[in-house]
């Protein structure tokens, strides 16, 4: 089965074009859209699609439903998505894992990045480590010193495999040439249950995700993974500041809309403007400053070009490290 490339089904030169040049009107959908989620209720991609799909529906005068679909690391979502017709009817929140870090991860990934059409972008931030309260680490150098007491006895959680909370710690633990027990969830929602109950120990998550547990004292946040300090956590440092073996160590997540290969030019910029002019409403900016992310404001060639980008970038560490794992 042929599917048109990203470049070919963004035939239109728009990359960062002003707002005013693909007004929301050019296309709007005549049926009702759904709007997959590649997560578990509870998350960032989640949250993302819950704060968007009520503002399409008002824009656009037809049912917008987000409908969770969670597993394999989104890539179960994805590949529902792809094989969905290319008329503006089934989009998808997505994030780093499926849409980049899984193609090189993967065995057997049953799509391919051609197959999955960038939209818009929508928030970035960086992810947090954080430990159950019962963890008696108080920093990361404290916790590194338990990691390589106990190797292979302490665990962290992700959002699946594949997922940039899976490749976060992975990448730490490289660094810190230490061992732990990855367990995988089908979101951010079910890791942050187990690390609650103190099932597993630490965890790598969206800050977007997991920042009201540390403001109410739930968990405990030792690092962000960004090259430098929240605005919303002033006090955590960046992983990169806590050990010399993590002074390279930088690492931002992100999430975005996604359509299946094939939709129209006209659609796709539809679609970019309106989640661009979202973006642009005072009430998203303060949403997303509460949840210590910011806007990812793009045109959808600009988008497509980062996100191939970030795939590029994972697929270097990924080779790197010799990790593998398979798909579903």
């Amino acid at each position: 089965m042929n599917h048109p490339s990203r470049r070919a089904a963004l035939a239109l030169p728009f990359g960062a074009i002003p707002l005013h040049a693909a007004r929301a009107q050019d296309w709007k959908p005549d049926q009702p859209v759904r709007l997959l989620v590649a997560a578990a209720p509870g998350g960032t991609t989640d949250i993302m699609a819950r704060l968007l799909a009520p503002r399409l529906q008002s824009r656009w005068g037809v049912s917008v439903v987000a409908e969770n679909r969670a597993g394999a690391g989104g890539t179960i979502c994805t590949l529902e998505m792809v094989r969905s017709r290319p008329d503006g009817a089934t989009i998808m929140s997505g994030n780093i894992g499926p849409q980049a870090i899984a193609y090189s991860l993967m065995r057997n990934l049953p799509y391919r990045p051609e197959q999955v059409l960038p939209i818009a972008g929508t928030i970035t931030g960086p992810n947090v480590l954080v430990v159950n309260n019962d963890v008696p680490a108080r920093s990361v150098a404290e916790l590194a010193a338990l990691l390589r007491a106990q190797p292979g006895r302490i665990s962290y959680g992700s959002t699946g495999v594949g997922q940039s909370t899976h490749l976060s710690p992975v990448l730490m633990l490289q660094m810190l040439n230490a061992e732990a027990i990855h367990v995988p969830f089908r979101g951010s929602g079910p890791a942050q249950v187990d690390l609650l109950a103190g099932n597993v120990n630490f965890l790598i998550d969206n800050l977007t995700g997991v920042i009201e547990h540390i403001r109410g004292g739930r968990v405990r946040a030792l690092a962000v993974t960004s090259r430098e300090r929240s605005s919303q956590l002033p006090d955590v440092p960046a992983m990169r500041e806590t050990m010399p073996e993590l002074t390279n160590y930088d690492v931002s997540t992100w999430f975005g809309i996604f359509g299946p290969a094939g939709m129209p030019p006209a659609m796709v910029r539809g679609i970019n403007a309106e989640v661009n002019a979202w973006l642009d409403l005072p009430e998203t900016q303060r949403r997303f400053a509460e949840l210590g992310g910011v806007p990812l404001k793009l045109g959808p060639e600009a988008f497509a070009d980062f996100v191939a980008a970030e795939t590029r970038k994972w697929a270097e560490v990924v080779t790197r490290e010799g990790l593998q794992a398979d798909a579903g």
